[in-house]
């Protein structure tokens, strides 16, 4: 028996929260923070906690090219999968997010796992965040940006390209099949990052920090089949294939700039009837509460403001650019750092360098000028 719209769109809500509030959980138990892994390598040389992310990486391409292997999603049906290739987007965008994250002390997914655990701060970060992030969909920063850099793009439909996937890539230059190339790109992809990871000998000694890895990735790749596989299906009224309960109406798994714009809109406008709960704006709450729960279970739950005028400018600063550039660059440390490079597309891997670069030089200049006070 067909499943009714409303049931399958609150399966895709309902699921994405369940999802996202066990990601929040083991984020927070295991300090997850991609902003945190950055700055342990350039400030301290350790590499623990990129080596988680880059697991998690690893872990959730595997399982995105199982899916796509059996035609359970497809996934040039993404947002990051587009065929237009908006690289200066991805660039501009991805620095900005990278410089905004340092500066705020943390992404978007580490400010709703803080605000879990009882910042106040990260409330405050979060709806500026919010605030830049719905300017960028649909106000002035977006004018800015469709204006200035989308139209900076390499259309690749025009070479033949369905999407912009390694995979595909793969393919059109060896003729192997698309399925077979698109689990062969990720074994291959996945393979390499495992290699690096377990070198450390100390690493593979932190059982902690390898099984919450591997549960944030297999978390992602638990996303795109929520909303690639079972939210897909035909609309009554359009006779269309579509995917429900998505703001993009494609298949998406974790992100949460974006979603963050969309349930500020939902919050503001609550009695306009076209406006819905939706996976994203469902998962960034999900990591918010799934963080509350952990930290009340273990005790770590404290409330938490602004150290000073300056801390707080900092601040809101970093928040402008973060969603500013979380938007632009199509994702942020999760969307476009796990979600988006689990599917091997293109444009995933120049936002991410972006933001690493961007976060990366920002710290330097931190570190600079703290020297130079001492």
């Amino acid at each position: 028996m067909a499943l009714s719209v409303q049931t399958i769109t609150a399966l895709v809500v309902g699921g994405g929260f369940a999802i996202a509030a066990m990601f929040g959980a083991v984020a927070h138990k295991t300090n997850f923070c991609t902003m945190g892994a950055v700055s342990d390598v350039v400030m301290m040389g350790h590499w623990g906690r990129l080596r988680m992310w880059l697991l998690a990486i690893a872990v959730a391409t595997l399982g995105v090219g199982v899916l796509a292997y059996t035609g359970r999603v497809d996934f040039a049906r993404s947002v990051v999968q587009r065929p237009n290739l908006s690289w200066l987007s991805l660039l501009v965008g991805g620095a900005c997010f990278g410089v905004g994250m340092t500066l705020a002390g943390g992404c978007a997914n580490r400010n709703l796992i803080r605000l879990g655990g009882g910042s106040v701060r990260s409330l405050v970060v979060l709806v500026f965040i919010a605030i830049a992030s719905y300017m960028t969909l649909k106000g002035l920063f977006g004018q800015w940006r469709a204006t200035w850099l989308d139209p900076v793009s390499i259309n690749l439909a025009e070479l033949g390209w369905q999407d912009q996937s390694l995979a595909t890539a793969l393919a059109r230059s060896t003729g192997i099949a698309p399925r077979a190339a698109s689990l062969l790109a990720a074994g291959a992809v996945a393979a390499a990052l495992l290699v690096f990871v377990f070198r450390d000998p100390r690493f593979r000694r932190n059982r902690q920090q390898v099984v919450g890895a591997v549960a944030l990735g297999a978390l992602v790749t638990a996303g795109w089949f929520l909303s690639g596989h079972i939210g897909f299906g035909e609309n009554p009224d359009t006779l269309e294939d579509v995917y429900f309960g998505t703001n993009s109406r494609l298949a998406e798994s974790l992100s949460f700039v974006g979603p963050l714009a969309y349930g500020l809109e939902l919050l503001l406008l609550w009695t306009d009837r076209s406006l819905h709960m939706t996976f994203g704006v469902a998962c960034a709450a999900g990591v918010a509460v799934g963080s509350a729960v952990y930290a009340l279970a273990a005790r770590r739950f404290r409330w938490e403001g602004f150290a000073s005028l300056g801390d707080l400018r900092n601040q809101l600063v970093g928040a402008v650019l973060m969603g500013f550039g979380g938007v632009t660059a199509l994702g942020c440390t999760i969307g476009q750092g796990i979600s988006g490079i689990s599917t091997l597309a293109i444009g995933s891997f120049i936002a991410v360098l972006a933001i690493i670069a961007g976060s990366a030089s920002m710290l330097w200049i931190l570190q600079r000028r703290d020297g130079a006070g001492a």
